[in-house]
C-alpha cells in the first residue's frame, strides 16, 4: 500500500475497532504501515482482541475505551492525535434486537455518527469509510444486487444504516469530506492464525458463531429461522464473505480516497461480497466437513425483518477498487472452526 505510505494518510481511527470486523481491519491497516487508533466501548467486544492484533502484527494499537456518544471524551482523542482518516464501524447490529428495541438502535447508531462527523468537521479530517450493510437493499426483487438497486431497509437496524448513508451523502456534498460507503454482505471466518475471530457476548446473533458453539457442544442445536423460503432448500440464502477479504476491502477503499485526491465523486458506494449465495443448510453442511461430525439443527418460524435471498454483484468494487473476495466457503468455515477450537470461550481468560 505504497500510496498510503507517502504521508497523505498516516493515522487511521477505527471506531468499533475491538470488534470482530474491526480487529481484522486493524491487522490489515497495521500491515499496510499505518498507525491505528481505536475507539470502542467494549459493549460487544474485548480489548483482548486488540492485544491479539498486536501479537499478529508486532505493532501497537492505541486504544480508547469510550462510548462514541460521549462528545467530550471523543474530542480529547481528536485533540491528542492528528487523524487522517476514519473507518466507522461502531454501532448496534442485531436485526432481531433492533425490531424489539428500535429506539435504542436509532439513539445509539445515529447519535454516535453525528458526534463523529462533528469531530471530523471541527478537526478538518477529510476521509471517512463507513461500515454499511446489504440490509439497506431490503428484500431485493432480483439477485445479484448492484449498488443501483432501490434502497428499502426492512428493519430498524437496516434503517439506521440507510439513514447514516444519507447523512454522509449530505455532509460530503456540503463539505470537503470524502466518503466511501461499503455495503457488507455476511462476513464469516477468522484470521488464519486463530488468534482473532468472532466472539459475541451471550447468545450469538450471527449464524457462524452459533454453528461453531453447537459443533463444540456448547449449545444443543442450531435454530434455522424459516424453512419455507423460495430458495434451493427453503432456508435463507446469503452472500458469505471471509472477514479477511472484507478487511482488505477497507484498505482498498482508503487507497481509492487517496488516489483520487480532490478528483472523483465526494461519496462513493461499493458492495463487498463474493457474488453468489449459500443457504443456511449449505453452510451447516460445509461446517460439518470442517469439524468432522454432524450438527443438529431445527427449523423454526421466520424471524422478523429477514429476507429470502440476498447476494452481491461486486463488479464495481472489482473494477474501481481492484478488490475481489478470494476465499471460498470451505476456507471460511475451516478458519471459523480453527478459531473456535483454539478459543472455546472466545476472548475470556480464566
Amino acid at each position: 500500500m505504497r500510496i498510503l505510505g507517502r504521508g497523505r494518510i498516516k493515522t487511521v481511527l477505527v471506531t468499533g475497532g475491538a470488534g470482530y470486523i474491526g480487529s481484522h481491519i486493524c491487522v490489515e491497516l497495521l500491515d499496510a504501515g499505518l498507525e491505528v487508533l481505536v475507539i470502542d466501548n467494549l459493549s460487544n467486544s474485548s480489548q483482548e482482541a486488540l492485544n491479539r492484533v498486536e501479537k499478529i502484527t508486532g505493532k501497537t494499537v492505541l486504544f480508547y475505551q469510550i462510548n462514541l456518544q460521549d462528545k467530550a471524551r471523543v474530542k480529547t482523542v481528536f485533540e491528542t492525535h492528528t487523524i487522517d482518516a476514519v473507518i466507522h464501524l461502531a454501532g448496534l447490529k442485531s436485526v432481531g434486537d433492533s425490531c424489539r428495541l428500535p429506539l435504542e438502535y436509532y439513539q445509539n447508531n445515529i447519535s454516535s455518527t453525528l458526534v463523529l462527523l462533528e469531530m471530523l468537521e471541527q478537526f478538518s479530517v477529510r476521509n471517512i469509510v463507513f461500515s454499511s450493510s446489504a440490509t439497506v437493499y431490503g428484500d431485493p426483487a432480483t439477485v445479484p444486487v448492484t449498488e443501483q438497486f432501490p434502497l428499502r431497509a426492512t428493519n430498524p437496524y437496516g434503517r439506521t444504516k440507510l439513514m447514516i448513508e444519507e447523512i454522509l451523502r449530505d455532509v460530503a456534498n456540503a463539505s470537503h469530506i470524502k466518503v466511501v460507503l461499503l455495503r457488507y454482505f455476511n462476513p464469516i471466518g477468522a484470521h488464519e492464525s486463530g488468534l482473532i475471530g468472532e466472539a459475541p457476548n451471550g447468545t450469538p446473533n450471527n449464524l457462524l458463531p452459533y454453528i461453531s458453539q453447537v459443533a463444540m457442544g456448547q449449545r444443543d442445536k442450531v435454530l434455522i429461522f424459516g424453512g419455507d423460503y423460495p430458495t434451493i432448500d427453503g432456508t435463507g440464502v446469503r452472500d458469505y464473505i471471509h472477514v479477511v477479504d472484507l478487511a482488505k476491502g477497507h484498505t482498498k477503499a482508503l487507497q481509492e480516497i487517496v488516489g483520487n485526491g480532490s478528483k472523483g465523486e465526494s461519496c462513493q458506494v461499493y458492495n463487498l461480497g463474493t457474488g453468489h449465495g449459500h443457504s443456511v443448510i449449505e453452510v451447516i453442511k460445509a461446517f460439518e466437513q470442517a469439524c468432522g461430525h454432524k450438527i443438529i439443527y431445527e427449523i423454526v418460524d421466520r424471524r422478523s425483518g429477514d429476507v429470502a435471498e440476498c447476494y452481491a454483484n461486486p463488479a464495481l468494487a472489482n473494477e474501481k477498487l481492484n478488490w475481489r473476495a478470494e476465499k471460498e466457503l470451505s476456507e471460511m468455515v475451516m478458519d471459523a472452526w480453527h478459531w473456535q477450537t483454539q478459543n472455546p470461550k472466545g476472548y475470556k481468560i480464566d
